[in-house]
């Protein structure tokens, strides 16, 4: 039976993963090596401020191993949403560290590529006023022309046909910008003949590595096999396996449906899944259903600059000033704001966090009554400039550190601080603005990703 093996390292780019387990899923003679660098879990400042979501040092660790490892035993090796957030300069970076491993090794014949992801404002522009663009959720606010200009960078996520025919054009190692993070594995299953419902169901569980596994984790590696009526997923650690419970829970991770996943121009249907314990840490996944979308719809992201934060992070142990804390916050940001009614109300934001309260759902919370021993505090101001965050938060911390409450014994400080600068200036504050579905056509999409080809000799 025809078979495609793919070795995921990690679920991110730079996590790191055991030298041992990868080496023994090259034992295996994958078909390709594909592990996913993006996410926006962390929100939209990665792509807002260019920034990566692991440092320049653990990238070029992990790349060093993976390339030079698959190079020798000629594995193609794909990169998705390459830097983080895969705009051109999260990009262009991974490119410089690829380059240096390259140079390095001596590898300046490696078949590369790269798939750009970037999208011009003016096409989004234009889509906007066709009436082709689908906001996701109540998160993000209605776009603009004039919000539009204000974004930044605006990327697309990639289905798997540019990464296809970069491999149909004989490149061994392929960096793409923001792609959709199963796009990569489901290229690597069409390519070698496998039908590609297996390729995207098992790239969504591949792309976050062992964390099917048990124990579960991001930091170490799998190995996927695929074949035309199903795929297996193995761990390559022995202190971990697969089961059917925890391969099928992580099915379900990061989906608004139960068993629904839309993707670049899919649909997949995993109603009829089926999950058995293939081998002793090896679980087999058959009756994956994929369907063609209504239309070709790809997800946008851009950020754009909203305010500037600090923060202060304090702790309290007072039972007094904790049963009464929100309405001493109520009096602190009153006293703050008169301090600085000279300045437009508008221009600077308050907000305060109780970690053992209601810190993590807010006003979702449903014990919010029930009060421990101790809560911490997190003050934050958000305004046009750090200058302006800065002193509102200072004044906020100064306020409340000696605020005299009723019922207070003592004239000394109400918070203890864990770190001395208690004020911490956090910098640039973004916003997604653009997180929507833009409905695209085939030669369209063949221009917004285009495939350029690497020479590692110019590069040096």
């Amino acid at each position: 039976m025809k078979e495609v093996k793919i070795l995921a390292p990690c679920g991110i780019l730079g996590y790191g993963f055991p030298k041992q387990s990868f080496l023994n899923g090259l034992e295996q003679e994958p078909d390709a090596v594909v592990v996913d660098a993006g996410s926006t879990d962390a929100g939209p400042h990665k792509l807002g401020g260019g920034v990566g979501i692991v440092s320049e040092d653990a990238c070029r660790k992990d790349l060093e191993l993976i390339i030079t490892e698959a190079a020798k035993r000629d594995i193609p090796v794909i990169i998705g949403s390459a830097g983080g957030a895969g705009s051109r300069i999260h990009v262009q970076r991974t490119l410089a560290v690829i380059a240096s491993i390259i140079h390095k090794h001596h590898l300046e014949e490696l078949p590369a590529s790269v798939i750009w992801s970037d999208i011009p404002k003016e096409f989004v522009r234009e889509k906007l006023r066709q009436g082709r663009l689908e906001k996701l959720g109540n998160a993000v606010k209605e776009l603009t022309e004039e919000r539009l200009e204000e974004t930044g960078n605006i990327v697309a996520q990639m289905g798997h046909e540019s990464i296809v025919e970069a491999l149909e054009r004989g490149s061994r190692l392929i960096v793409c910008g923001r792609a959709y993070d199963p796009s990569p594995f489901a290229a690597v299953a069409l390519y070698g003949g496998i039908p590609l419902e297996y390729g995207y169901h098992a790239g969504k569980i591949l792309e976050c590595a062992a964390l099917c596994a048990e124990p579960g984790t991001t930091k170490d590696c799998m190995l996927g096999i695929l074949r035309e009526d199903g795929f297996i997923i193995e761990p390559l650690s022995d202190m971990r396996r697969c089961t059917p419970l925890s391969v099928a829970a992580h099915t379900f991770y990061e989906k608004e449906h139960p068993y629904l996943l839309r993707g670049p121009g899919i649909v997949m249907n995993l109603e009829d899944c089926d999950f058995s314990q293939h081998s002793s840490s090896g679980v087999m996944v058959k009756g994956s259903r994929i369907e063609k979308a209504r239309v070709y719809q790809v997800k946008l992201e851009g950020a754009v600059l909203t305010a500037y934060r600090t923060c202060v992070i304090a702790g309290i142990r007072d039972p007094i000033l904790i049963s009464i804390l929100e309405e001493v916050e109520r009096k602190v940001e009153e006293q703050t704001r008169e301090y600085y009614s000279d300045v437009d109300a508008d221009s600077y934001q308050i907000r305060f966090v109780n970690y053992g309260l209601n810190g993590v759902l807010g006003d979702a919370e449903p014990r919010a009554e029930e009060r421990g021993h101790e809560v911490g505090v997190l003050f934050e101001a958000t305004a046009a400039t750090q200058e302006l965050a800065d002193a509102v938060c200072g004044t906020l911390r100064s306020t409340f550190l000696h605020y005299g409450y009723e019922g207070r014994k003592s004239t000394a400080g109400n918070l203890a601080f864990p770190y001395s600068p208690s004020d911490i200036s956090c910098g640039p504050v973004y916003e997604f603005s653009v997180y929507h579905l833009m409905e695209i056509d085939e030669e369209e999409r063949k221009r917004l990703f285009p495939i350029e080809a690497l020479d590692w000799k110019q590069e040096a």
